[in-house]
């Protein structure tokens, strides 16, 4: 292709001749710039970097420290440890160091006396000496802790020191772990810092005790350690500069004749590889640009000399309706005028047209098709596919739980959480005859043209997969799944309405099993019938009575005079006969008809606890509520007056919830938890173990009891992983107060077994089924007048286990 010469003297060519002169002085200067003042802004840069990464420093080493002070002091408040050293049982000492450091991953495990002499140590190179560091057991006798970095027998360790209390301190604990390559690999992959530590002794030479520097490196630090090139800090926002690197020392030390230090770097070459890669960009944008202006100001000149012709044109196809093509408007005359108010006027018309089409057409949030043009666009889908004789799919998705997500974190959040859904729907879809619409709230739809079934579901694998990754809104971090139904052509349809209504049904029946795809089956259609045949019975189940509670009895093998049963829920149909709890109360969750439920399980709970008590029988009952229970503002409320009606003690009424009943809104249930607990009532976690077993949760709680699920009881007498997660589970709520219950105690070896591991309180079929109210007075009657036989039988079974 050739252009026509332009004269020198030209329009364009003074206008070209400038642009390039502009271009040629604002690469030059921002070329010289970068040159001058790159590395001193590296050099900024980089300091800035490296006294960031000193505070992550610190506080990863504070962090590192109270986990250390934490495993310590999980060791001094075992009441057998206590007892040893009190007693000055020296094997048992030693035993339990050796044991417990092996947990925590200790290098070091000792005991020192008040007389400052060790008394045990998991290296046996001290025993019986004195303490070599009686300044730390000073800071940790007024502080009760001291975390150190000192050097012992060459080696650097991180210790840390507690009192052992009985309830006066008698010794003093102390552990320590080795400061080696790999706490250095994790500060460097926290910091993003070269990490070493050097120690020494004295005037002895500079040792590096753990480094994240290749080997020719470290043997540079240690030589410049020893010409006196590390030093502290003149503040605490400053790093020293080098050759090769920027440094920050950090002096460790604890002891007048112990140095250690800690040496923070970053290497100048790294710091500044992000200029030198501008400066080479810039040099390529440069040329680049050049290049363009060339090739633009030639075009121009060919060009110009059509404008009259090129704007007729345009004027014909804009009365046509035609607007793809754009008036050009660079010249700066009457035609450049004409050109630019052509170019107005198109674009006015067709953002005229276009928001009126959005309007119609497309979903004012998402910017997705909306009901009425997924409509239309389904019913010529379905046209073309009858014509050719191909398949076509249907996917209808709804989020799971969004309501959660607008309820905690607001509706600008759960906007924002749709419309990157909707961004994540569109990149999951490749091809441009398909098309994904929202059809109101979190509903969305998807039409696959010429789409099998495998096709259909293969697709919706790639949704749910796009989903699974967190989204972060407004620094609000949210997890969201999703139910998807499919429905395809010609196999469950050949009408939109069916097909809609298929896959609708499908997408329900995937939410229901939390399958997270369903595709419709005709027996979906009888499941539906009986869904809502079973909701509305359910409605009337409360009024017409149906409803009867049984009590399952609990053992206790606690020294004390209480009985326990828990309350369980069962449905007498007129017609079904009895329906299992576990057809209806998840239902009745899907439903929100089980706030009802619980309200009259409840009431009739706490009047018949009140009656037994007035009866004479000391009996405590169990309730369960669900995850809507925990977050209704209004359930301790009701629960108060329903006690001081019945002339009920808060204390003989637990209250079992499950762990992610309390993750499903964890706000508003610990706070509804604190009400209720604050009435005296006590708060009991039931299957623990099958969810997220969150301690971060656990600790915030107002607990009384933790409810061992069954899923481990049941095989704990064969099955040793059970029963180390079953022992586990005991010492653990043991050491946070708790009492333990164990259900599903099905024989006479997990009675025992349980027993043996220290369980407080069990239930299960060995013990008793669920009984009617009159079988559960008999059995509590009964077990009340053999009470005291049954619990000095059991502290003895007990004493023998331990012993």
């Amino acid at each position: 292709m050739s252009f026509p010469p332009v004269p020198i003297r030209s329009l364009q060519a003074r206008i070209f001749a400038l642009f390039l002169l502009l271009l040629i002085v604002v690469q030059g200067g921002g070329y010289l710039l970068i040159k001058t003042a790159g590395i001193a802004a590296a050099r900024k840069s980089a300091s800035a970097e490296i006294v960031a990464g000193t505070l992550v420093f610190d506080r990863f080493l504070a962090q590192d420290t109270d986990r250390m002070v934490q495993g310590a002091r999980l060791l001094t408040a075992d009441y057998a440890f206590r007892e040893a050293v009190a007693t000055g049982d020296s094997e048992t000492v030693a035993s339990v160091l050796a044991n417990h450091g092996k947990r925590i991953d200790a290098a070091l495990m000792m005991l020192v006396g008040l007389d400052q002499r060790v008394i045990a140590d998991s290296i046996d190179s001290a025993t019986g000496k004195p303490f070599g560091y009686p300044e730390l057991l000073d800071k940790a006798e007024v502080s009760q802790q001291a975390p150190a970095m000192v050097l012992l027998r060459g080696q650097l360790y991180q210790l840390v020191i507690v009192p052992v209390l009985a309830p006066l301190p008698v010794a003093w604990l102390v552990v320590g772990f080795r400061v080696d390559d790999a706490l250095a690999q994790d500060l460097h992959r926290l910091t993003r810092l070269q990490v070493s530590f050097l120690a020494r002794q004295r005037d002895e030479p500079w040792r590096i005790q753990a480094s994240t520097l290749p080997q020719a490196q470290r043997a540079a630090l240690v030589a410049g350690a020893a010409a006196g090139h590390l030093g502290s800090n003149a503040a605490e926002d400053t790093a020293g500069y080098g050759d090769e690197a920027i440094t920050r020392v950090l002096d460790l030390a604890v002891r007048p004749n112990e140095s250690v230090v800690a040496v923070l770097q970053e290497p100048l070459a790294v710091a500044l590889e992000p200029f030198w890669q501008m400066q080479r960009r810039l040099t390529l944008i440069s040329l680049l640009g050049v290049v363009v202006s060339i090739i633009a100001s030639i075009a121009i000149a060919r060009s110009i000399g059509r404008p009259v012709r090129d704007l007729a044109g345009v004027a014909r196809r804009i009365a046509a309706g035609d607007y793809s093509t754009v008036p050009s408007g660079t010249r700066n005359d009457e035609i450049g005028d004409l050109a630019v108010a052509f170019r107005a006027m198109q674009e006015g018309i067709v953002t005229r047209e276009s928001r009126i089409t959005d309007l119609a057409y497309r979903d004012a949030l998402t910017g997705l098709p909306n009901r009425l043009l997924f409509a239309d666009r389904l019913d010529q889908a379905l046209a073309s596919a009858a014509r050719a004789g191909a398949p076509l799919a249907v996917l209808l998705m709804d989020l799971d739980h969004f309501k959660y997500v607008n309820d905690t974190l607001g509706h600008r959040i759960g906007d924002l959480l749709l419309k990157e859904v909707a961004g994540r729907l569109q990149a999951v879809l490749r091809r441009a005859t398909d098309t994904v619409a929202r059809l109101g709230g979190d509903e969305f739809a998807i039409l696959l043209a010429g789409a099998s079934i495998s096709d259909a579901q293969r697709l919706g694998q790639a949704i749910l997969l796009a989903l699974e990754a967190p989204m972060t809104l407004e620094e609000q971090v949210v997890d969201i799944a999703a139910s998807i139904g499919i429905a395809t052509c010609p196999d469950h349809g050949n009408e939109s309405s069916k097909l809609l209504r298929c896959a609708d049904v499908a997408m329900y029946e995937a939410k229901r099993t939390n399958a997270g795809i369903a595709i419709w089956d005709d027996n979906y259609d009888q499941h539906s019938l009986e869904r809502l045949s079973l909701l509305s019975d359910l409605r009337k189940a409360v009024d017409n009575n149906e409803l009867v509670l049984v009590y399952q009895p609990k053992i206790s093998l606690r020294p004390d005079s209480e009985l326990y049963v828990e309350a369980l829920v069962r449905w007498h149909h007129p017609s079904r006969g009895l329906v299992p709890p576990s057809e209806f109360i998840p239902f009745a969750e899907q439903t929100g008809y089980i706030r009802v439920i619980t309200q009259w399980v409840i009431g009739c709970a706490v009047a018949q606890c009140a009656a037994w008590r007035r009866q004479g029988l000391p009996t405590n009952v169990a309730i369960n509520i669900s995850a809507r229970d925990l977050i209704d503002a209004q359930l301790p409320d009701r629960f108060e007056a329903l006690l001081e009606r019945e002339n009920c003690a808060a204390s003989w009424i637990s209250l079992e919830i499950t762990e992610s009943a309390i993750l499903d809104d964890p706000g508003h249930a610990i706070r509804n938890l604190e009400r209720i607990a604050a009435l005296g009532c006590r708060i009991a976690i039931d299957d623990y173990g099958t969810g997220y077993s969150s301690l971060s949760y656990l600790r915030r709680l107002p607990l009384h009891e933790l409810k061992i699920d069954r899923s481990f009881v049941t095989a704990l007498a064969h099955d040793a992983n059970d029963a180390i997660i079953v022992r586990s589970t005991i010492e653990l709520a043991h050491n946070m107060g708790l009492v333990v219950v164990a259900e599903g105690v099905e024989d006479e070896a997990t009675f025992d077994a349980l027993r043996a591991l220290g369980c407080d309180t069990m239930q299960g079929y060995w013990i008793s089924r669920p009984l009617g109210i009159i079988d559960a007075e008999q059995w509590l009657r009964e077990s009340a007048r053999a009470q005291s036989n049954f619990e000095a039988s059991a502290l003895r079974h007990v004493r023998q286990a331990v012993s």
